[in-house]
């Protein structure tokens, strides 16, 4: 058999590390989340701050970031099941259950929800804003096998890559997933168990739900399959609506949104929100004036606005 680059032990503890370094009980558990609880739960990513548990949540600010629409049904039925639905850590110190959030608060002629988020659940909150990329985030929830979400999340380390450095024990990996107890006892110790139950399973879903490409391949030592190689590649697979970026300044994308609604892409709208938000409204206020008194005549507002920035070496001109 040719030489496979054999990983050792020690390279498998640090991939592990890495892998759990990523663990977290909002992501690793077996909870799926409508697209409507994913747009609160966002929001409250994108509204984060130290040391603060209560928020605000405007509709209108959800609709004009994602360009969906919910209706207050939708909403009370989403933030109802989220107050409900119980999460597990299991520790070294001992043994966890919590839930999310304390209440929502739903302000009458508002389009506003008061948020309040249980303090014990803070620094998983602030776990996922940190370690995730929106994208990521929601590949992982969108997963229904919890296999599929750590190993997607272990495959987000190689992605660059395009594979895994090198063979990977498959009794390893299978302690990553545990599936191995502490007395070592393993689960599926057939292979054909372990490929149909985990990894096929995690693959389709991997590659139906997420930003990536997921494939494998076992290699044998002697009679049975011991290796595993995993290779991963990103996907054309991408947001089709404009999505919440939990790592970026709410203030800042809604201020873009509303730049963009006069006809601009992201990327002008972005540059005149960087160049200050209060100037273009001003701009837009002065520009209307000037339309109404008869002191002007614009055809092509957009072409106007952006051509009136590139003056400014706001907007880059083109060629």
């Amino acid at each position: 058999m040719k030489d496979l680059g054999i990983i050792t032990e020690q390279d498998a503890n640090k991939v592990g590390e890495i892998l759990y370094k990523q663990h977290n009980a909002l992501t690793s558990g077996r909870y799926d989340f409508t697209a409507c609880q994913l747009d609160i739960m966002f929001m409250v990513l994108a509204s984060l701050k130290e040391n603060e548990t209560s928020y605000r949540i405007h509709v209108t600010d959800i609709e004009l970031i994602t360009g969906r629409k919910w209706n207050i049904s939708q909403l009370t039925e989403s933030t109802e099941a989220l107050l409900t639905r119980m999460f597990e850590v299991d520790a070294e110190d001992g043994y966890t259950q919590f839930v999310l959030f304390q209440y929502f608060k739903y302000l009458k002629g508002t389009r506003t929800i008061e948020v309040k988020l249980s303090e014990i659940a803070l620094p998983y909150f602030f776990d996922l804003k940190n370690n995730f990329t929106h994208f990521q985030l929601k590949s992982v929830l969108d997963c229904s096998s919890s296999y599929a979400k750590r190993l997607y999340m272990l495959a987000c380390q190689w992605r660059t890559v395009g594979r895994f450095p090198r063979p990977l024990p498959i009794i390893e990996l299978k302690k990553m997933l545990g599936l191995v107890d502490k007395k070592g006892n393993e689960q599926y110790g057939e292979i054909t168990g372990f490929k149909t139950k985990v990894l096929d399973i995690a693959k389709k879903q991997i590659n139906e739900h997420t930003d990536m490409n997921f494939d494998y391949e076992l290699y044998k030592k002697g009679r049975s399959f011991e290796f595993i190689q995993i290779f991963v590649n990103n996907s054309k697979n991408k947001p089709e609506q404009l999505e919440i970026d939990f790592q970026k300044d709410l203030n800042f994308q809604k201020e873009v949104r509303n730049i963009m609604s006069y006809g601009l892409n992201e990327e002008q709208a972005a540059a005149i929100a960087k160049d200050g938000y209060s100037k273009f409204i001003k701009f837009i206020d002065e520009l209307n004036a000037k339309i109404r008194q008869g002191k002007t005549s614009v055809e092509k507002s957009t072409a106007y606005i952006i051509g009136a920035y590139q003056k400014k070496n706001v907007i880059p001109k083109k060629g």
